[in-house]
């Protein structure tokens, strides 16, 4: 995908609105790349190379060369699934299992591979890879951003679609709150997805961003007022606005795209004004909830039996 478009954020281009998503989605391959890789063409490829040898005539190259594009897409692909599995069993993992069941006779490249899962996990999945020991090299598996979904069964079958989620409210926020139907699609065909064409991760799109999210109070999925024919665009839903932030949003991509969230002062500063509008609302809150208490407590005063 394209990266940061060129002009600046204050502009607002057409074209420029999506350039945290841009940047980001370079991190990783597409998804059905990423999870659904056949390992047959990098085994060869990796195989043609182990029987070619080191040359003799040569000092032995920086271990750092030796890992090739195919092998590090293989790498990466094996360690997400790898992940994946982990994930919806909610096992513990360690380095240590990570290197003798997937990375095995590239323990030296274990540091860049690992990178590049972890950002594939956040990007394609939504799921943070968090260590919690560094003693042992441990970790765990968290959603993203706080929020409380990931679209899997009940009975734990399917695949993490909060990565979608994401982006879509992304989308939403740097379209200005508001994204037409069209350009959710437009972003999402990039990926690879499709509505109406069932996706090895989210299943039927359409079905899962006009329905199941809007069914979860993540989305609205509203026509756009006066359009004739009617056209439709997304909002984010309750839930969205109750579990994240667009602040946390606009640093989730700039986390992915490596850069800062100061990189895109237009976002940054409604962002910003969201945040402070946020503060002024928990407060109103507190007040009222003080003073209802004290309230409380004269009422319970005054009507104490004397004695």
């Amino acid at each position: 995908m394209t990266t940061i478009f060129k002009g600046t954020p204050e502009e607002m281009p057409a074209a420029g609105t999506l350039s945290p998503l841009q940047s980001s989605q370079s991190a990783c391959s597409s998804p059905t790349a990423i999870t659904a890789s056949p390992a047959s063409q990098s085994e060869e490829s990796s195989r043609s190379q182990e029987e070619e040898g080191p040359s003799t005539s040569q000092a032995p190259p920086d271990p750092e060369s030796l890992l090739t594009d195919d092998v590090l897409h293989k790498k990466v692909a094996e360690l997400v699934q790898f992940l994946s599995v982990k994930y919806i069993t909610k096992e513990p993992i360690t380095m240590a299992e990570m290197l003798k069941s997937v990375i095995k006779g590239h323990k030296e490249h274990f540091p860049v591979i690992f990178k590049k899962v972890c950002e594939c996990m956040e990007v394609v999945f939504g799921i943070e890879v968090k260590e919690v020991d560094p003693t042992s090299h441990s970790y765990v598996l968290v959603k993203t951003l706080d929020l409380t979904y990931d679209g899997m069964l009940s009975d734990g079958q399917g695949m993490p679609k909060t990565g979608l989620l994401i982006l879509i409210l992304g989308i939403i926020f740097m379209e200005g709150n508001r994204a037409p139907e069209e350009k959710i699609w437009e972003v999402l065909k990039v990926m690879g997805v499709f509505a109406g064409k069932k996706d090895f991760i989210y299943g039927e799109p359409r079905k899962l961003i006009t329905e199941d999210l809007v069914q979860e109070n993540y989305l609205e999925y509203q026509q756009v007022p006066n359009s004739d024919p009617p056209r439709y665009e997304f909002l984010w839903g309750p839930r969205a606005h109750a579990e994240t932030s667009k602040m946390k949003v606009l640093k989730f991509f700039a986390k992915i795209s490596g850069t800062d969230p100061t990189s895109f002062p237009y976002w940054y500063e409604e962002a910003l004004r969201d945040e402070r509008e946020r503060a002024q609302a928990r407060a109103a809150v507190e007040d009222t909830t003080a003073t209802a208490r004290e309230s409380s407590s004269v009422t319970s005063n005054s009507v104490a039996c004397p004695e």
